[in-house]
C-alpha cells in the first residue's frame, strides 16, 4: 500500500508531487473506514446533545406531576419504592426544588442492572420504572460510544476516532495552498461544476471540520478502551486521578455504627448550609456503619462538590470539590463537559451541532466526490509513486502510532498485508496518471 524506497524527483513538491500522492492515497484508503462512522457518530453525537429536551418531551407525564398538596417526605417515597419492588437496591435519590417534578430514585437488581424509578412527591405513588438501559437517550449513548456492542463495539469506534484524527491532520496537509494555489481559492466556497464541486466543498467542510471536530475527537479519547484505560494508567501513577467520595477509595464510615439515622430533609438541609449547587444525587447508607452521600448534579462542573455525612450525628467528615482534583483530571472532566455540548452553556451546544454538521457533510461530500471521481467497476484508489520518508516524518509517524495505539497498531496490520498479500494482487495500487 506504501511505497518508500525510490526518491521523488526534486520537482515534484507542488500540489500532485510524489509525497502529496502517497499522502492522498492514505487519506482516501482510511477514509473508506472512517466516513461511515463519522456519519454515524455526527447523527448520534448531534441527537445526544438535546437529551435534557428530549427526555423532557418523551418522559414528561413522568418528569411532572400535579400539585395535590404537601410533599411527602422522601423517607415515605422511599418506603413505597421498596414495598413494590423489594428484590432492589436503592442506589440514589435525585431530588429537584422545583414544584411539580417527580422525585427519581436509581435501584439495581442482583444482576447489577440498573433501573429508574420515578415517585410522584405528593402521593408517594410510583409512576413508572424503566431499565436504564431501555431508555431512548442511553441507547443512544450506547450506540454513539459502542455501537450497542459493548466493549467489542468500542473498539470499532475508537479506531476510527484515532484514524479521523489522521484524515484531519493529513486532510489540512492536502487542503494546504501549494504552487500556484492561492490562500483565497484554499478559503473559497465551492464555485466549480460538476464533481469538482463535491471535491471543493468536501475540502472547505474539512478545514472547518478541522477546527470544530477535532477537539470533540481528542476530549472522546478518555472514554475509549484502550486508549482511556491506559490514559487511566498515566493518571494513576502520576496522581492525576479525579478525587470521589462516591467512587474508588476507601468509603468514609460514620463515626459510631449505632443511634437514630438523620432524616433525608435534614441532610439536604446540611447539604444546602454547605453551599451545595442544586439539584442533588444522593445516596443512603447501606447499612449502620456506612455515611450518606450527596453531590451536586449540576451541569456547571466549576460548581460540583460532594459531600459524606455522618448518619447519627450530621457532622459533615469530608468534602471534595471540582477545585480539588488534580489538573490532569480536572481537564478531562472539563473535555466532557465539552463534548457533551455543556461547558458553557448555549454557545457550547450550538458549536457541537455545528460540528455534527460539519460531520455529517464531510461524509456526504467525500463519498459523493469519490463516486463521481472513480473508474466505472473499480474502486478508484488515488495512484501514488514510490517516494522517501524523511526521517521527520518517520518520526512524526511513529509517534502518532504511540499516541494513538489502535491506529498504529492497525497501521502494522495494514503494512504486513500490504507486504504478504496487496502487492502480490495489485490491490489497492492505482492507476499511475500517464
Amino acid at each position: 500500500m506504501t511505497e518508500t524506497t525510490v526518491s521523488a524527483p526534486a520537482q515534484e513538491t507542488t500540489r500532485g508531487g510524489a509525497f502529496y500522492r502517497l499522502v492522498w492515497k492514505w487519506h482516501f484508503l482510511a477514509s473508506l473506514y472512517v466516513l461511515p462512522f463519522m456519519l454515524i457518530l455526527s447523527i448520534s453525537g448531534g441527537i445526544y446533545l438535546f437529551k435534557p429536551q428530549i427526555e423532557e418531551w418523551i418522559y414528561r407525564d413522568r418528569l411532572n406531576v400535579e400539585i395535590t398538596g404537601p410533599m411527602q417526605t422522601l423517607e415515605t417515597q422511599e418506603a413505597a419504592v421498596r414495598t413494590a419492588l423489594p428484590d432492589l437496591k436503592i442506589r440514589s435519590i435525585k431530588t429537584e426544588e422545583t414544584p411539580g417534578r417527580s422525585t427519581v430514585f436509581q435501584v439495581r437488581d442482583k444482576q447489577r442492572h440498573t433501573s429508574y424509578v420515578w415517585v410522584n412527591p405528593y402521593t408517594a405513588e410510583i409512576i413508572a420504572v424503566q431499565s436504564r438501559d431501555s431508555m431512548l437517550m442511553r441507547m443512544v449513548k450506547k450506540f454513539h460510544g459502542e455501537l450497542l456492542m459493548g466493549r467489542f463495539g468500542t473498539k470499532f469506534v475508537e479506531l476510527a476516532s484515532e484514524w479521523a484524527i489522521v484524515l484531519m491532520i493529513t486532510g489540512v496537509y492536502l487542503w494546504w495552498p501549494r504552487g500556484k494555489r492561492s490562500w483565497r481559492a484554499a478559503f473559497s466556497l465551492p464555485h466549480s461544476p460538476g464533481r469538482a464541486w463535491w471535491r471543493e466543498a468536501h475540502n472547505i467542510t474539512g478545514i472547518a471540520a478541522f477546527v470544530l471536530i477535532m477537539p470533540l475527537l481528542l476530549s472522546g479519547l478518555p472514554w475509549t478502551d484502550v486508549w482511556g484505560g491506559s490514559f487511566k494508567y498515566v493518571q494513576t501513577q502520576t496522581g492525576q486521578r479525579p478525587v470521589s467520595l462516591r467512587w474508588g477509595g476507601k468509603p468514609v464510615k460514620s463515626t459510631t455504627d449505632e443511634g437514630t439515622r438523620l432524616p433525608y430533609a435534614q441532610v439536604i438541609e446540611i447539604a444546602k448550609a454547605e453551599g451545595i449547587a442544586l439539584p442533588y444525587s444522593l445516596r443512603p447508607p447501606k447499612d449502620n456503619k456506612a455515611t450518606f452521600w450527596i453531590g451536586s448534579a449540576t451541569r456547571d462542573r466549576f460548581k460540583r462538590a460532594e459531600i459524606v455525612v455522618d448518619q447519627y450525628s450530621g457532622e459533615v467528615l469530608k468534602r471534595v470539590d471540582f477545585a480539588d482534583n488534580p489538573v490532569l483530571a480536572k481537564t478531562v472532566s472539563l473535555g466532557i463537559g465539552f463534548h457533551q455540548g455543556e461547558l458553557y452553556g448555549w454557545t457550547n451546544l450550538i458549536q457541537n451541532l455545528v460540528a455534527a454538521f460539519l460531520g455529517i457533510a464531510l461524509a456526504v461530500t467525500g463519498f459523493v466526490a469519490w463516486w463521481k471521481r472513480r473508474p466505472a467497476g473499480e474502486l478508484g484508489v488515488p495512484a501514488a509513486p514510490e517516494a522517501v520518508l524523511s526521517k521527520g516524518m518517520i518520526a512524526l509517524v511513529v509517534i502518532l502510532s504511540l499516541l494513538l495505539p489502535l491506529m498504529g497498531a492497525s497501521l502494522v496490520i495494514l503494512l504486513i498485508l500490504d507486504w504478504l498479500v496487496f502487492r502480490r494482487f495489485g490491490w489497492f495500487r492505482g492507476r499511475m496518471p500517464t
